[in-house]
């Protein structure tokens, strides 16, 4: 589980295809030495697995599954990645519950400075969109946001200068492609709903 609180940007080193999954070599801040083999990293949302590690670096494999519902396929040598460590017992909640398990990839509309912060406009691909609430919780890229509005498959949000600076959402522009994941709420009351009779 994780937070939604990026923690560090790594930058993608190098890609390879392998006989078994496509091999991503990333770039970290982080302490390598307190990263066990095995461990969970969210990578721009996406939780992936460590299967070898370096100084300064650690790799992870991605299925094709993952390629074909996410934004990674696209990632190239110096694509630039929201990371976060698996949470811990006892870490601050400083987010909301966000699992690492992409629901689908929305589009960037629009981008408008509002004060010192930015006001994004994202299309959510249907059905998904209608599990996203006014003034819930969505992980966009992997960083815990809060919905402004939503009008149909469109849905508003506000960037702080804090996380335009911390994060890769800066980096974005109309266009570009963002894995999301709802709120788990959402997700289990919707199935709760559809199952219900």
């Amino acid at each position: 589980m994780f937070t939604g609180i990026v923690t560090d940007v790594g930058r993608v080193r190098s890609v390879r295809q392998t006989n078994r999954d496509r091999r991503y070599e990333i770039e970290t801040s982080y302490d390598v030495a307190t990263i066990d083999m095995g461990a969970s990293i969210a990578h721009a949302g996406c939780c992936l697995t460590v299967v070898e590690k370096g100084e300064g670096w650690f790799a992870v494999e991605v299925s094709g599954e993952t390629l074909a519902h996410t934004t990674l396929g696209d990632w190239e040598e110096g694509h630039r990645v929201n990371l976060e460590r698996a949470a811990r017992l006892g870490d601050e909640m400083g987010g909301h519950v966000v699992s690492g398990h992409v629901d689908g990839v929305g589009e960037v509309l629009s981008i408008e400075p509002e004060g010192g912060s930015h006001r994004y406009r994202i299309r959510a691909p249907r059905p998904l969109h209608r599990l996203i609430a006014p003034k819930g919780s969505i992980a966009v890229e992997g960083v815990s946001l809060t919905v402004n509005e939503v009008e149909d498959d469109v849905f508003g949000l506000n960037i702080i200068p804090h996380t335009w600076d911390v994060t890769t959402l800066g980096a974005l522009k109309p266009g570009s492609k963002v894995n999301l994941e709802i709120d788990m709420l959402a997700r289990y009351l919707a199935r709760w709903q559809e199952t219900a009779s």
